[in-house]
């Protein structure tokens, strides 16, 4: 069960990744946002939804 949640996790990553790419942001703030994403596996993604994405 628990190798379900990280694999779930790992595919929310991977696609929020995609979209911090793909976005029109300074190439700084990217860089910021994909930093926080890997360091914070489950509550980067929430906090780039929540405050990043405009």
């Amino acid at each position: 069960m628990a190798t379900v949640f990280w694999l779930i996790i790992l595919i929310i990553d991977i696609v929020v990744l995609l979209d911090i790419i793909r976005s029109n942001k300074d190439f700084e703030k990217k860089i910021l946002w994909t930093i926080a994403v890997i360091l914070l596996p489950v509550l980067g993604p929430i906090l780039y939804y929540v405050m990043g994405k405009k």
